[in-house]
Protein backbone atom coordinates (compact mmCIF):
# COMPACT_ATOMS: atom_id res chain seq x y z
CA UNK A 1 0.00 0.00 0.00
CA UNK A 2 1.07 3.39 -0.39
CA UNK A 3 1.56 6.29 2.23
CA UNK A 4 -1.32 7.71 0.66
CA UNK A 5 -4.04 4.53 0.71
CA UNK A 6 -2.09 4.17 4.55
CA UNK A 7 -3.49 7.53 5.40
CA UNK A 8 -6.66 6.69 3.93
CA UNK A 9 -7.16 3.27 5.74
CA UNK A 10 -6.88 5.91 9.15
CA UNK A 11 -9.52 7.75 7.90
CA UNK A 12 -13.46 8.40 8.02
CA UNK A 13 -15.49 8.13 5.06
CA UNK A 14 -17.19 11.28 3.71
CA UNK A 15 -20.33 9.72 2.96
CA UNK A 16 -21.76 6.30 2.21
CA UNK A 17 -21.51 7.00 -1.44
CA UNK A 18 -17.43 7.70 -0.75
CA UNK A 19 -17.44 4.28 1.28
CA UNK A 20 -18.95 2.47 -1.56
CA UNK A 21 -16.88 3.50 -4.05
CA UNK A 22 -13.77 3.26 -2.21
CA UNK A 23 -14.67 -0.34 -0.90
CA UNK A 24 -15.30 -1.19 -4.93
CA UNK A 25 -11.36 -0.21 -5.75
CA UNK A 26 -10.16 -2.48 -2.90
CA UNK A 27 -12.55 -5.37 -4.39
CA UNK A 28 -11.34 -5.13 -7.85
CA UNK A 29 -7.36 -4.10 -6.66
CA UNK A 30 -7.61 -7.45 -4.60
CA UNK A 31 -9.50 -9.21 -7.40
CA UNK A 32 -7.06 -8.69 -9.93
CA UNK A 33 -4.87 -10.45 -7.67
CA UNK A 34 -1.80 -7.96 -8.07
CA UNK A 35 -1.30 -7.32 -4.21
CA UNK A 36 1.34 -8.48 -2.20
CA UNK A 37 0.53 -10.29 0.94
CA UNK A 38 0.56 -7.66 3.62
CA UNK A 39 -1.30 -5.21 0.44
CA UNK A 40 -3.89 -8.08 0.54
CA UNK A 41 -4.54 -8.04 4.86
CA UNK A 42 -4.19 -4.15 4.80
CA UNK A 43 -6.93 -3.66 1.98
CA UNK A 44 -8.98 -6.64 3.64
CA UNK A 45 -8.67 -4.68 6.84
CA UNK A 46 -9.92 -1.69 5.61
CA UNK A 47 -12.50 -3.33 3.38
CA UNK A 48 -14.19 -4.37 6.88
CA UNK A 49 -14.18 -1.02 8.29
CA UNK A 50 -15.68 0.18 5.10
CA UNK A 51 -18.55 -2.29 5.43
CA UNK A 52 -19.35 -2.04 8.69
CA UNK A 53 -19.54 2.09 7.86
CA UNK A 54 -22.08 1.18 4.95
CA UNK A 55 -23.83 -1.06 6.94
CA UNK A 56 -24.03 0.90 10.36
CA UNK A 57 -25.21 4.21 7.81
CA UNK A 58 -27.96 1.63 6.31
CA UNK A 59 -29.19 0.52 9.44
CA UNK A 60 -29.45 4.27 10.70
CA UNK A 61 -31.42 5.57 7.46
CA UNK A 62 -33.57 2.26 7.96
CA UNK A 63 -34.69 3.14 11.50
CA UNK A 64 -35.37 6.44 10.02
CA UNK A 65 -37.73 5.69 7.52
CA UNK A 66 -39.31 3.59 10.40
CA UNK A 67 -39.73 6.41 12.30
CA UNK A 68 -40.89 8.74 9.35
CA UNK A 69 -43.60 6.02 8.23
CA UNK A 70 -44.90 5.49 11.79
CA UNK A 71 -45.37 9.08 12.46
CA UNK A 72 -47.23 10.04 9.12
CA UNK A 73 -49.33 6.80 9.46
CA UNK A 74 -49.83 8.01 13.51
CA UNK A 75 -51.22 11.43 11.54
CA UNK A 76 -52.30 10.43 8.19
CA UNK A 77 -56.37 11.47 7.85
CA UNK A 78 -58.02 12.16 4.78
CA UNK A 79 -60.34 15.48 5.67
CA UNK A 80 -62.35 14.07 2.42
CA UNK A 81 -63.85 11.48 3.97
CA UNK A 82 -65.37 13.29 6.65
CA UNK A 83 -66.99 15.50 4.20
CA UNK A 84 -69.50 13.01 2.40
Amino acid sequence: MTKSSKIAALAQPESFEAASAELEKIVAAMEAGQMSLEASLAAYQRGVELLQYCQNKLQSAQQQVQILEADMLKNFTRPDIDER
